[in-house]
């Protein structure tokens, strides 16, 4: 059984508040190892990540939506503590224009890095989804978002499983375990007693998992796209009333993230980057009160989807 685990280290938007510091999520993959990936890294991450107990020593790649300071600027230090640390493997930095703002970070001060720090560039105009990170067991991909800048939303993809169905193999007369079962998921087939055994004939698929983060956007169809299906959805919220929202920052409300929820058929939606002007977590809980689906981010919140 895998397990995808999300640690909410950062829940602000542009202004950090007493309970709210920047933007970053923490994804823990658990299957037959685990893997470690950092979306965003706002000021302030290594501490949140320390609070929490996590290991960042095992983050090997780092996802950063746009490169406003809320998003990136805890880049510097945590680079730095990881070079104190004595940190030998490459971590790799995806983000839009990646290769110009790390090269710029990597500048900034006397202090030499000890490991490799590889950038790469994310896609940021068209609608195409993009893979960045491929395994055998899930993949990253991205979507241009629409934030003003250069911006781009990704998404963690399980891949889907082919699971053995105990009661048919049982009716079949199959061994319980063997190397006939991975010679079937590798052929398709396989001769057993004279007869022909196909994967369609003791298998089925398990739907693999998907987390989606958006990063700061607007409403698009890139999002909607990306978002299609997904157990989980973590959403930019930065505002919770119509008449406090001005276009010019280009965010989004609760309103319209529940009804890119409500499009894309999702599971579990997470409202994030919650403006300061809203400290009172109850009143926000409220506008959601009619959407059982939907939960208001904080600080060191974690959510499992198994």
């Amino acid at each position: 059984m895998t397990q995808i685990e999300v640690t909410f280290l950062g829940t602000t938007a542009g202004i950090p508040t007493k309970y709210r510091n920047h933007a970053s999520i923490h994804l823990l993959y658990r299957s037959e190892q685990e893997s470690q990936f950092l979306f965003d890294c706002g000021e302030g991450t290594q501490r949140q990540i320390f609070s929490v107990g996590l290991n960042f020593m095992r983050i090997n790649e780092i996802f950063i939506s746009h490169w406003h300071a809320d998003h990136f600027a805890g880049l510097l230090g945590l680079m730095e503590t990881m070079n104190l640390e004595k940190r030998q493997k490459a971590l790799t930095i995806f983000g839009p224009e990646a290769e110009r703002f790390v090269d710029a970070l990597l500048n900034l001060g006397y202090a030499s890095k000890n490991f490799s720090i590889i950038a790469k560039d994310v896609p940021f105009e068209g609608t195409e989804i993009a893979t960045l990170f491929d395994n055998p067991e899930f993949s990253i991909v991205s979507v241009p978002a629409k934030h003003g800048i250069p911006a781009a939303s990704y998404a963690f993809v399980e891949k889907d499983r082919i699971k053995i169905d105990k009661e048919k193999i049982k009716k079949l007369g199959l061994p319980p375990q063997g190397p006939i079962y991975r010679k079937i998921k590798e052929e398709g087939h396989v001769a057993f007693k004279g007869k022909t055994i196909t994967l369609d004939d003791i298998a089925f698929a398990e739907k693999g998992k998907k987390v989606v983060y958006s990063g700061d956007t607007m409403v698009t169809k890139n999002m909607i796209k990306l978002a299609e299906h997904a157990d989980l959805l973590i959403h930019d919220s930065t505002f919770f009333e119509e008449d406090v929202f001005d276009k010019e920052y280009k965010h989004t409300t609760f309103e319209d993230v529940l009804r890119i929820a409500e499009e894309a058929k999702v599971k579990q939606v997470i409202l994030t980057h919650i403006s300061r002007r809203y400290q009172n977590v109850e009143v926000m809980k409220d506008k959601i009160k009619d959407y059982p689906n939907a939960k208001i981010a904080k600080d060191f919140m974690k959510v499992v989807v198994d």
